[in-house]
């Protein structure tokens, strides 16, 4: 069974950034498509970063420029570099994994993160 643990959310002014990490129970990183995703207040769960088998980046537009998706085989993490946080960015990040080389913002996801808090005041 995959286990997902993020960590490093937290509180941080307009501008700010913050590193958001997500561990793996198992060797998956190297052999899944693995994604970052985040539920803002009132809205649905949107896609932020994916990094596929190949290590293909794909990024929601909104993020572009500022948010950077990158993983750690070795360590069998999964990162996400969040700079020029705006307060629209506020909400619960949530990692996920899928088996395979090639995902997308919808792919049915079987394996989730319980989910790290980023709030970000103006």
């Amino acid at each position: 069974q995959v286990q997902l643990v993020e960590s490093g959310g937290g509180s941080v002014q307009a501008g700010g950034s913050l590193r958001l990490s997500c561990a793996a129970s198992t060797y998956i990183i190297g052999s899944h498509c693995m994604g970052w995703f985040r539920q803002l207040p009132g809205k649905e769960r949107e896609g932020v970063a994916l990094i596929n088998g190949y290590g293909a980046l794909s990024y929601a537009d909104s993020v572009k420029g500022r948010f950077t998706i990158s993983k750690d085989n070795a360590k069998n993490t999964l990162f996400l570099q969040m700079n020029s946080l705006k307060p629209e960015d506020s909400g619960t990040y949530y990692c996920a994994a899928i088996n395979g080389w090639l995902c997308g913002w919808s792919s049915d996801y079987p394996y989730w993160g319980q989910g790290t808090q980023v709030s970000v005041s103006s």
